[in-house]
Order: structure tokens, then sequence, then C-alpha cells
């Protein structure tokens, strides 16, 4: 039986994995060992780093956002919290660049985050909760009376 060489499909292999490793220092760009090894780490940091960009520019929004919010007289977590409970949803990417591009934009946000919305959204929570322990209450002493 003759033996079957890939020759060909081999060669190609190779060659993909060196020409991927062009560019690069030594023998890393000329042999296959070194250009496969070469690759494929670069590979594995790669699918890293995507999933750290993320991160690192979340990172960076928050800082930002933060600056900007302490030369407004409020505190990141404060501004937050005001946003959320005037049902402002706006992503901290947008937020951000709000902050560096368009302060007078931004003032307003911190102006809504500050104003009542805070203490309305507080108050109506407290009193939901007094209502509910005025409830119970009339319930409890309504069957104690029976």
């Amino acid at each position: 039986m003759a033996r079957v060489k890939g020759t060909v499909a081999a060669q190609r292999r190779r060659r993909r994995y060196v020409r991927a490793a062009k560019g690069q220092f030594g023998h890393r760009s000329k042999r296959y060992i070194q250009a496969r090894r070469s690759v494929e780490k670069g590979m594995v940091y790669a699918f890293r780093d995507r999933k750290a960009r993320k991160r690192e520019f979340r990172r960076l929004w928050i800082t930002r956002i933060n600056a900007a919010c302490h030369e407004s007289g409020i505190s990141y977590s404060r501004f937050i919290k005001g946003l959320n409970d005037a049902k402002i949803s706006i992503n901290r990417k947008v937020i951000a660049d709000l902050a560096v591009q368009a302060p007078t934009v931004f003032k307003k946000l911190v102006k809504i985050a500050k104003e009542g919305k805070v203490t309305e959204a507080a108050t109506v929570k407290k009193e939901e909760t007094a209502q509910k322990a005025e409830k119970k209450a009339s319930k409890t002493s309504a069957s104690s009376k029976k």
C-alpha cells in the first residue's frame, strides 16, 4: 500500500502560522514551531484583553464622571442614585462624554440628581411604608377585639 503524505495541506497549515507571525522578532517570524507558539500565545492575549478593555473603559468613564461630579459638589454615588431615582437611564459612556464635551448638559443632569427627585422618591417610600404599618396595626387590633 502506498504511503499518503499530506505535504500540501501540512505546508499550507504551517505557512498560515508563519504568515500570522510576520513582523515579529527573530525566529518567531521564520521558524514554524516558534511562530506557532508565538501566534497562539498572541491569540490568548487577544481574547483576554478584549474582556479587559471593557473593564478598563468602564473604570475610565467612572473616573471622569466622579471628577466632574466633585467639581459640581456632589459625590459619584449620590449622582448615580439621583439619576436612578429620577428614572433617567443613561449609560456611563454617554455621561462621561457629556462631562467632557458638554459640561452645561452635565450640570443639568447634576441638578436633576440633586433636586427633589431623590427626596420625593424617599418621602413616597416612607409614606408607603407608614401606610402599610398602619394597615397592619389596624388588622391586628381588629383581630384582637374579636
